[in-house]
Parts: structure tokens; C-alpha cells; sequence
């Protein structure tokens, strides 16, 4: 706990810097640099670099057309989402209907909040421009070379390279990440559903109503919060489920196969690496149809008694065996599955970490008498858990988020019959993530499906910030170099 205190410090001390900086240089700074603060363009050309001066002043014009052209008109509007709905009126010049000049909410909400981080970007500009100003100042003051715009350019090439590396990732993330995560925290705060669909319909904004009704008991959808406790205990025992299962399973398969006992161990490594051969979407639609009440397993467990012997011990009471078509046991017989696509993955892994355990450790142990269980308990295990500890965690959070597992194997399979999950329009098969997913593409409530988006992300955010400390805290470096 004490690296995230660390790491949190740092970084608010890193933004006080920030500031500090531009605080200074617009104290010290001569007249063109406090002159940049409205004109982007003036230090730079006061410091002879014309080009860079003139793109600057180019990019803040732009801004500023952009905020008096473009802006006003969804911005505006955001405190509200729009006001005037959509009708179409009868126009008797044209003889046709003709749509009034309505207010689209979803594109108030999306370019008002595309304005907002332009206006974030700059701002941080702004500051920069300043600090660069002051920079050049001092250079100046102090009788250094001001480089020219083609070695401003070539010092992109070499010693800035890693900003000309990282400038389009960023971008990237801006547009395709950032964006669309403030998108859909903006939307749970509104009633974006399916009563409130644009153009037809306006939606605007509800506050904390839709968090209240996934948490508490409260509001119209009374059996979200039922829903949600237990979708989010069915999320949380299959990530560690699935994910100890197959790492674990994937480690003693690869002992197996690294065997000097074993026979051909060539051919069983073949015919686990199919599984991961064949795409997963073919898989798990045949391992659905086999597994389905009328499926090829069922019959094969009819045929030999099996599915009799369960209804006498009272663990069914149909003719079949509802492995996808029960709750528990599809829980189990999900796990199972998976088990069987993620442990071929896990054994390649632990196969390239065991090729590099230390051998002078692993003689020492067999001259000092250790069998094979200490050696695997004392050096094979604690090797292997510090190589691939860091990948356990995202593993844990893949599959808090793996939707193609469950979706494939339940979709159409199987039908709650708990009134209470299915006025949520969830299944206890479902994960938070596939019950987001039938919450936007089947019934269009946005504005639940916001909610838990957001729940998964600190979900996983949370677990991931907690298990890196836990993971880099204390001297783990060098114990087995």
C-alpha cells in the first residue's frame, strides 16, 4: 500500500511542478511570454523561429473557429441533452413530411464532450507554449544557439524520437479509449434506453438514479441490484476459477509431457496445440451441441446408466442432464470447458520457463536427497510463479472480462427461470460483461449497461493496482540468478 501512496504522491507533486513551472514563467517571463498566453505564435517568432511561430498561430485560429463555429451549438445544449423532439410536419409545397429541426441528444452529449477535450488539449497547449516561450528566453539571456525549424524537425529524428514514437499511439488512445470511456460515464447518468432512443426521443440526464438502482433496491428496475450481486459472485468465482484451473493445469501438463516417463510426448503436444489451432468460435459451438440436453454426451450417459443414477440420488429430475440448461451445472461444466481450451496455451508457457530452470539449483536439490514433490514444492513452483505471476493478473482480468466463453456456450442454450434475473434481462450464466452486452444489443438500456461498464473497470482496475503491488513489493530481484 505504501508504492501506491508513493506513486499517487508523485504524481500530484509531478502536476504541482507542472504548474509551478508556468507559474514562473509567466512571472519572469519578458513580454512575449506573457504575450504567448493569448498569442501561441509570439515567443517564437520574438526568438526568430518564424515557421514554428506560424504553425502555432495557425493551430490556435483553428481552435478558436472551431469553439465559435462548431461548439456553440451542442455545447450549449448539454446541460439539457436538447429540448425540442423530433416531428415531422406536413409541407404543402413539397406534399411530403419533412422533420422539424429537432435536438439529436447522443450527438449533443458525444461533440460536447469532443469539444471538452479539445478544450483540455488546449489548455495544456497553452501552458506549454508559455514554457517553451520562458525557454527560449533563457537560451537567449544566456547567449545559446536557437535552433532553426529544420533542426527543431531532425531533433525529432534523434533526440525527441521517442516523442515522435509515442505522438500517434497517443493520439490513437485519445480518440479510440479516452473518449469513448468518458462517453460511457456521461451516459450513466442519463435514462438512455430504450423509451429514450434518439432521434425519436430525446434522453437527458438522471444523476445518480441509475447507480441507486443497480446497488440498492430502489427506483423502477427493483431486481437490478438482486441481478447484479449475483452476476458479480458468478463473475468473480469463474475469473479465479478459470484462471488457477488452466495455470495450474497448464504447469503439471507440461511436467507431464517434459517426463522422461512419458511416451510420445511429441504426438500429445500435437494434439493439445490443436485446440489452440482450431479458432474458438468452432470449438465452443460443437462442445455447446455436444453438451445440449439431446447432445451426443447426454446419449452417451443415458447408454451407460449414469443420467439414471443421478435422478435416483436426486441430483436431476429430467431425463437428460442439464449441463448448460441448470445453473450449477452449467457453472461447472463451463469451468470445465474451459479448462480444456485454456490449459494447452498454459502448458506451452510453463514449457519454455521450465527449459530455463536452474540446473546448478536443481542438482543441489537431488544431492541433497530432495524427491520430486520438494523440488517441484521449493524450486520448480516458486521459479515459475515469479516468471509468470505478472501474466496471472491479466489473466484474472481477461476473464473477469472473457466474453466469448460464455456468450458461445449459453446463448440461445440457456433460459432463466428466476423472475427476479429475468426482469434484468440477465441469466446466472452471465458475466458482467455478456450481461452488458444483451443489455445494449437486445433490449437498448444504455444506461444500465453504462453503469456496469463502469463497475468492471474498477473491478478491474482496483484488483490490478493491488495484485502489481502486492507482486513488485519487497527484494525479489536476483533470487534465482
Amino acid at each position: 500500500m505504501s508504492k501506491i501512496t508513493s506513486a499517487i504522491g508523485g504524481f500530484f507533486g509531478a502536476i504541482g511542478r507542472y504548474f509551478a513551472d508556468f507559474g514562473k514563467a509567466m512571472a519572469k517571463g519578458d513580454i512575449f511570454v506573457k504575450l504567448s498566453l493569448i498569442w501561441w505564435g509570439a515567443g517564437y517568432i520574438a526568438r526568430k523561429q518564424y515557421v514554428k511561430g506560424i504553425i502555432m498561430t495557425l493551430l490556435e485560429a483553428g481552435i478558436i473557429l472551431f469553439s465559435i463555429f462548431f461548439a456553440p451549438q451542442y455545447v450549449s445544449k448539454f446541460g439539457t441533452l436538447g429540448t425540442v423532439q423530433f416531428e415531422q410536419v406536413f409541407d404543402v409545397n413539397t406534399m411530403q413530411m419533412v422533420p422539424n429541426d429537432y435536438d439529436h441528444s447522443f450527438l449533443i452529449l458525444l461533440f460536447s464532450l469532443f469539444c471538452f477535450v479539445v478544450w483540455t488539449v488546449t489548455f495544456f497547449i497553452c501552458i506549454s507554449v508559455v514554457k517553451n516561450a520562458y525557454r527560449l528566453q533563457l537560451r537567449a539571456q544566456s547567449g545559446g544557439r536557437i535552433n532553426n525549424f529544420r533542426e527543431d524537425i531532425a531533433d525529432y529524428f534523434d533526440k525527441k524520437f521517442h516523442v515522435t514514437l509515442l505522438s500517434l499511439p497517443v493520439l490513437g488512445i485519445v480518440i479510440f479509449t479516452v473518449i469513448p470511456i468518458l462517453l460511457l460515464v456521461f451516459v450513466a447518468f442519463t435514462n438512455y434506453d430504450q423509451y429514450h432512443m434518439p432521434p425519436a426521443a430525446l434522453f437527458t440526464w438522471v444523476g445518480f438514479d441509475n447507480f441507486k438502482s443497480l446497488f440498492t433496491s430502489g427506483g423502477l428496475t427493483v431486481s437490478f441490484s438482486y441481478a447484479f450481486g449475483r452476476i458479480l459472485g458468478w463473475t468473480l468465482v469463474w475469473a479465479f476459477f478459470a484462471t488457477f484451473t488452466t495455470y495450474f493445469g497448464g504447469i503439471l501438463m507440461s511436467l507431464l509431457l517434459n517426463s522422461k516417463k512419458t511416451v510420445v510426448p511429441k504426438l500429445w503436444r500435437l494434439l493439445l496445440v490443436i485446440t489452440i489451432a482450431v479458432p474458438q468460435f468452432v470449438s465452443l459451438l460443437l462442445v455447446r451441441y455436444f453438451f445440449a440436453n439431446n447432445g451426443i454426451v447426454n446419449t452417451i450417459c443415458q447408454n451407460i446408466g449414469l443420467t439414471g443414477l443421478l435422478r435416483n440420488w436426486g441430483l436431476i429430475n429430467t431425463t437428460y442432464i442439464p449441463f448448460l440448461t441448470a445453473p450449477i451445472w452449467a457453472h461447472v461444466t463451463i469451468i470445465i470447458i474451459n479448462i480444456w481450451i485454456g490449459v494447452p496455451y498454459q502448458m506451452l508457457v510453463a514449457t519454455g520457463i521450465l527449459m530455463n530452470l536452474p540446473s546448478d539449483q536443481l542438482e543441489s536439490a537431488r544431492i541433497d536427497g530432495a524427491n520430486k514433490f520438494q523440488v517441484f514444492r521449493y524450486i520448480t513452483m516458486p521459479y515459475m510463479f515469479q516468471v509468470t505471476a505478472p501474466t496471472l493478473v491479466t489473466d484474472f482480468v481477461k476473464n473477469i472480462n472473457n466474453f466469448n466463453v460464455i456468450f458461445l456456450l449459453t446463448d440461445g442454450v440457456y433460459t432463466t427461470t428466476n423472475q427476479m434475473m429475468a426482469n434484468s434481462q440477465a441469466k446466472e450464466t452471465d458475466l458482467l460483461i455478456t450481461w452488458l452486452f444483451n443489455l445494449t444489443q437486445n433490449y437498448y438500456n444504455y444506461k444500465m449497461a453504462a453503469v456496469i461498464g463502469i463497475v468492471v473497470f474498477l473491478i478491474c482496475a482496483v484488483f490490478t493496482l493491488i495484485a502489481f503491488n502486492f507482486l513488485i513489493s519487497g527484494d525479489k530481484e536476483g533470487v534465482y540468478n
